[in-house]
This record gives structure tokens, C-alpha cells and sequence, in this order.
């Protein structure tokens, strides 16, 4: 399954609601946020359709609870949750240039509740952290792993660590 966070472009919500994508069309589930329709264990009643390009996407994840971003070796580094943005949303920084990864969206007990693209900033002419810690974008899409994992990452690994010895939360990021 395909989800998103979207507004119709008319009225143009800040927030936005939680849609399923069906083909040309996305259908608004009954849920306040993607983070609530996971933590339902990603059911929902079905309300409105709106044609595709009628909408206009939002960040799948507004305020997650925390993002871990893993390197290669295994270890992670905590970023900036406040940071979020939607795709094509302007991340404030002249010059940052774009580290694409991809991100799982942790759902209800800790499972996987789906995937989408993130985008680590990084802007070198800032001084330390604080090259990294102003924009992270996500989506705009988020598809189920019934439907697709992403290849070359251990997961179920990294979900699994990411866990050890603390709780995670519907709506956490978990990125390689």
C-alpha cells in the first residue's frame, strides 16, 4: 500500500490529513496523522477521494519521535526531529547539498510500518553539528513492506538495535 500525508489545494491545510494513494486518486483515511494510523496498526474507515493533482503532498512524518540516521558500520547518530520538511519544501540554507537515503517509519510495536525517502542536508559552510542540523526531508510517499522493502539493508537489524535497551514510538525514523 501507498500512503501520504496531503491537503487539497483548495482549501490548503497546514497539516494535512493521512491518504492512501490508489492509482490517480488519494483516499483520506480516518486518522489524525500517518504516526496514529501506525500506532492503529494501520487500519482506518476511508473518507474523501481527491484526484492526485489536486493535492499537494506534506512531510508523511511531521514530528517524529526520533530520528536515528545509521552509517554503514552499524552505528547511528540522533538527529534533529524538528528539523523535518516535505519533499520540494525549501530547506533554508543556501548551498546545502542533498545525502538521499531512505527511511522506515516505525509502526505499532516496533514493527515496521513503512518506507519513504529522506534527505540529510548538509551545509559545509556551517560550523560542527550544525552543518546537518536544519533540514531533513522526508516522503512524500510511504509504501508498506506488504508492498516493497528496500534492498542492500538489514532492517530488521537496525530496527533491532535501534530498540536495545529503550522503547521505541510510532512515527520514529529509523535511516540507512
Amino acid at each position: 500500500m501507498k500512503l501520504c500525508m496531503f491537503s487539497p489545494r483548495d482549501p490548503l491545510l497546514e497539516r494535512g490529513w493521512p491518504g492512501r494513494i490508489d492509482g490517480d486518486r488519494v483516499i483520506q483515511l480516518a486518522a489524525q496523522t500517518l504516526q496514529a494510523f501506525f500506532a492503529g496498526g494501520g487500519q482506518a474507515r476511508e473518507h474523501a477521494e481527491y484526484p492526485l493533482d489536486e493535492v499537494v503532498f506534506r512531510a508523511p512524518v511531521l514530528h517524529p519521535p526520533s530520528v536515528r540516521i545509521f552509517d554503514e558500520d552499524g552505528d547511528f547518530v540522533f538527529a534533529n526531529p524538528a528539523a523535518i520538511k516535505a519533499a520540494g519544501e525549501d530547506v533554508g540554507v543556501a548551498g546545502a547539498e542533498p545525502v538521499e537515503r531512505t527511511a522506515a517509519i516505525v509502526g505499532a510495536d516496533g514493527a515496521i510500518g513503512g518506507f519513504t525517502p529522506f534527505v540529510e542536508w548538509v551545509a559545509r559552510r556551517l560550523r560542527g553539528a550544525k552543518q546537518r542540523d536544519f533540514a531533513l526531508t522526508l516522503g512524500p510517499v510511504v509504501t508498506t513492506p506488504d508492498e516493497e522493502v528496500p534492498p542492500g539493508v538489514d532492517w530488521g537489524r537496525l530496527v533491532a538495535q535501534a530498540a536495545e535497551n529503550t522503547r521505541l514510538f510510532p512515527g520514529d525514523l529509523i535511516v540507512r
